[in-house]
């Protein structure tokens, strides 16, 4: 077993790093460096960055995270997590990992849900809030975004509420990671949290764990 993990904890890794600790996986960590962060991504002292022809060799996508399993290569964040929760969440002698063939396919559903309800609105929320420097952020698109999340946020607290808070199996997995770090990019608007209790109590709840802390810590120790 050797996985290696390509991406700055600044990027969707975060998802990566946070099961890796949570499953006690020994790995190495490549910081490969988003293109657009950078002025020069092409010059030769510049760090490895998805422009880079050694990380493109490896995602010809450009995108990071990527991670190797042995002989394995595989892009996508929610779907390297899925697959890491599979195939290491018993040897690990975790429950984080689909204990039947219909808790993978809802696993899977719901991460697909978090990627096209949630993701291009949560970002937009994040982006234009704090994520962007401000003279580039646009309150009209944040507003929209927090809009266009009413109806799936209120179906996840439903959710939530009827499934004794976790996504999946009424206990924490996979799902539940890959569900609040795309949910974490709304935070910057609280009021989309305040009469959701389930909701708020699921992310408070994901956010105490220690390999989450632990994740959060290096990641908001990387420059900007």
């Amino acid at each position: 077993m050797a996985i290696t993990v390509y991406g700055v904890y600044r990027s969707r890794a975060t998802r990566n790093l946070w099961l890796l600790g949570e499953l006690g996986l020994p790995f190495t960590h490549v910081p490969v460096i988003q293109a657009n962060r950078l002025a020069k991504p092409n010059a030769k002292d510049a760090p490895l960055n998805t422009a880079s022809r050694k990380f493109r060799k490896i995602n010809p996508n450009a995108q990071i995270p990527s991670l190797e399993d042995g002989r394995l290569v595989l892009h996508e964040s929610l779907a390297i997590n899925l697959y890491l929760a599979r195939k290491y969440g018993r040897r690990q002698k975790t429950e984080l990992g689909p204990k039947s063939v219909a808790e993978e396919g809802l696993m899977t559903m719901w991460s697909l849900w978090a990627m096209t309800e949630c993701e291009p609105h949560t970002i937009q929320v994040l982006y234009n809030t704090i994520g962007k420097p401000e003279p580039e952020r646009v309150p009209a698109l944040a507003t929209a975004a927090a809009a266009a999340l009413q109806r799936p946020l209120d179906v996840l607290d439903a959710h939530l509420k009827a499934e004794g808070g976790h996504v999946v199996g009424k206990r924490f997995t996979v799902a539940d990671i890959n569900l609040a770090e795309v949910i974490r990019y709304a935070q910057p608007m609280p009021e989309l949290f305040a009469h959701r209790p389930a909701l708020k109590s699921w992310i408070d709840a994901c956010q105490a764990r220690p390999a989450f802390k632990t994740m959060m810590v290096t990641r908001n120790a990387e420059p900007l």
